[in-house]
């Protein structure tokens, strides 16, 4: 059996706990399925999301809470949507408490703020993905990574290591292929 936490400290908390209980269904694939609110909860995890919301917010609770370094310890494999994209980063165009897990940079509202919000199809996985795009960053350099899918010519969805980012949001879909992309991550540092 796995485990799998969801950084409850500020976001899509709960459409990403439905949709990774869905996917693991889905998969036929037995876990437990949490919510991360202190750092005793991390050792707890084979796996974490760390869902969309205001990055530099959750940045600054993760270093309140001490759960950052905890997170970097733990050494696991990371899902990140939207903000979590900016967290997992090695650098943004703005500065904010960042993990580093993942060598590229990326640009903050990429896409335009709140009111250009928008949601449109995308390829991954080699078909057709709804992607919900809300304040979204991209990804303006990866170092060390495969890119999964992009829009407009802007990296949106990759692979790096064991952590999976994506600059929309699966989780507000009903699609749950990234999820399940993600738990078989998780699965290749279990076994």
């Amino acid at each position: 059996m796995i485990s799998i936490g969801i950084l409850d400290l500020q976001g899509d908390v709960s459409e990403h706990f439905e949709a990774i209980e869905k996917a693991l269904k889905k998969l036929k694939i037995d876990s437990d399925v949490l919510k991360v609110k202190t750092v005793s909860d991390i050792p707890k995890c084979d796996g974490l999301i760390i869902s969309g919301g205001e990055s530099t917010v959750i940045g600054k609770l993760m270093n309140k809470t001490d759960m950052r370094l905890a997170i970097i310890k733990q050494d696991i494999p990371i899902m990140g949507t939207c903000a979590g994209l900016v967290l997992l980063a090695t650098e943004t165009d703005y500065e904010q408490p960042l993990l580093g897990l993942i060598d590229m940079k990326v640009k903050r509202n990429g896409f335009g703020r709140q009111k250009a919000s928008f949601e449109e199809e995308i390829e991954i996985f080699g078909s057709k993905f709804e992607g919900v795009f809300i304040r979204a960053p991209y990804v303006e350099e990866l170092k060390d990574g495969v890119v999964l899918a992009r829009l407009r010519g802007k990296i949106v969805a990759l692979a790096s290591g064991k952590h999976v980012a994506t600059a929309f949001h699966p989780e507000l879909t009903d699609d749950t292929r990234i999820h399940e992309y993600f738990i078989k991550e998780v699965l290749k540092c279990v076994e």
